[in-house]
């Protein structure tokens, strides 16, 4: 018994940094909330209708539709970049019987 004890006080030991950390990145106020609900609303949404059948698709469509109405497609900027693949890196012979001669 002693042992579940503490087995459960260095459970929550552990626990307990996590979740504050969790939880302090950016809190949202009950004014922001209730402004993204106003726009889901306005875009057509209906907040508590009952249709849980259709739950996923129509609450990410209407943040689709505010997204849009607000100017952002939600799926972050245009890369500038390049890449490649393939093409195999070099090694040395020297490197390579370090890595394989054992």
């Amino acid at each position: 018994m002693k042992s579940l004890i503490q087995a459960v006080a260095v459970a929550a030991a552990l626990i307990v940094p996590v979740v504050s950390y969790a939880q302090a990145n950016s809190p949202i106020t009950r004014a922001q909330v209730r402004a993204e609900l106003e726009q889901l609303e306005k875009t057509g949404y209906r907040v508590g209708d009952g249709d849980n059948a259709h739950y996923p698709e129509a609450i990410q469509a209407a943040e689709a539709r505010v997204a849009a109405a607000n100017g952002n497609s939600g799926y972050g900027g245009v890369a500038n970049g390049t890449s490649q693949a393939g093409g195999g890196a070099k090694v040395s012979q020297k490197d390579w019987d370090a890595m394989y001669s054992h």
